[in-house]
């Protein structure tokens, strides 16, 4: 039985280390089995080095028909698991056929890499990107090892960013007005607004602010939905009188948030949506919804 086993063990461990590993900043991925993995982070038009050493099992040869790595960003939507569809693909070959009896170590460079999207790990789909060393062998399967990292990019301060003013109204029976003093957010900023009452007829109970993030794949028939509510904040417990006024000021930084993604790859979009809802004492519940656009802020080192 051990012979068996061991005739489909690798004939040698591959290691994926980058340059800067140890000064980089590292992040945190889930991986399929729901672990959280820590990775370097890196941003598009960055350089991606490092070294990758084959070391075969001793007093064994690790015969090759060559070793390649290659830099891969990929898509995969959830309903077609296990299908990644590649938008970046770099290769370096590292070695060309021969054999390998002791440890060896392959230098690697990708210069000033495009990496457009940010990595993003979703309900219905996910965007990664990987370092995969693949030895390829004459009469066995190749020797494969796979190495994740983060790609964030970060966005200036937007230049106009204007406030969002809406009304909310039931006729003859309820009138609100609220305003935030900006429509797009960085993912550490603070929601500011107020709301007013200007004609108030029901009996309302409790109000609430919900941040709810969309997420869409696919196209046509094919398209899937997903929404979820990150966040709830109650702005009142009691019925409000006319021309009563509610401030409101909601901190982003302890939610799970991503940068508004469009038309990724003609694959995904994720959205964000502030949410006011109104409760009457008949436990009726009143929704007005408002897109946000949110965006990753290049974060200053503390003095």
């Amino acid at each position: 039985m051990n012979y068996i086993i061991g005739a489909f063990k690798a004939p040698c461990d591959v290691f994926i280390t980058f340059a800067d590993e140890r000064s980089r900043k590292q992040v945190a991925i889930k991986k399929d089995n729901g672990k959280t993995l820590m990775v370097p982070a890196f941003q598009s038009l960055e350089t991606i080095a490092g070294e990758v050493s084959v070391a075969p099992v001793p007093g064994k040869r690790v015969e090759h028909q060559g070793v390649k790595i290659e830099l891969l960003g990929q898509i995969e939507l959830y309903h077609e698991r296990g299908h990644f569809y590649d938008f970046t693909s770099l290769v370096r070959e590292l070695e060309v056929a021969g054999e390998i009896y002791e440890r060896k170590t392959y230098p690697f460079e990708f210069s000033t890499v495009e990496m457009p999207y940010e990595s993003y790990n979703g309900t219905n789909v996910r965007l990664r990107y990987i370092l995969k060393v693949t030895i390829g062998r004459p009469y066995a399967t190749s020797v494969v090892e796979c190495r994740d990292f983060c790609v964030r990019n970060y966005t200036p301060l937007p230049s106009i960013n204007n406030s969002i003013k809406m009304e909310v109204g039931i006729e003859d029976c309820l009138h609100i007005e609220f305003e935030y003093s900006k429509s797009k957010y960085h993912l550490k900023d603070v929601i500011v607004g107020k709301i007013y009452f200007l004609l108030v007829r029901i009996k309302i109970k409790n109000m609430e602010l919900e941040i709810r993030r969309r997420e869409s794949t696919g196209s046509g028939p094919g398209t899937y939905i997903e929404t979820e509510t990150l966040a709830k904040f109650e702005l009142m417990d009691g019925a409000p009188v006319r021309g009563e006024s509610i401030p409101v000021r909601l901190f982003l930084t302890p939610y799970e948030l991503t940068p508004t993604y469009r038309n990724i790859n003609n694959k995904f979009n994720v959205k964000y949506y502030l949410n006011l809802v109104l409760v009457d004492e008949e436990d009726r519940r009143y929704f007005k919804q408002q897109e946000i656009t949110m965006y990753r802020l290049q974060e200053t080192p503390q003095s």
